[in-house]
């Protein structure tokens, strides 16, 4: 689910939360939010800095790659590359 960023549209307006801006996870196919949850006065997206990524560890061995439903290739001569 991303991260979206909100700020008070008219900081003089707005409660102590939607003036100093907030974050809030929503799915992709939510609109935007128009007002503050908490106030109600109108709020206006901004564009994050930030990047909701997943972490990885480490690099995934072979059997881990096919379960996630990858497909892993060895190179074998220049240009030719074998399914595993």
């Amino acid at each position: 689910m991303p991260l979206y960023e909100y700020i008070s549209a008219d900081p003089e307006k707005g409660c102590r939360i939607c003036t100093k801006g907030f974050e809030i996870r929503r799915p992709v196919t939510r609109p935007p939010m128009e007002t503050c949850p908490l106030c109600k006065n109108p709020v206006k997206k901004l564009v994050s800095k930030s990047v909701s990524s997943p972490k990885v560890s480490g690099p995934l061995s072979v059997s881990d790659a096919k379960k996630a439903g990858f497909t892993v290739l060895e190179k074998r001569d220049e240009g030719v590359y074998e399914k595993l």
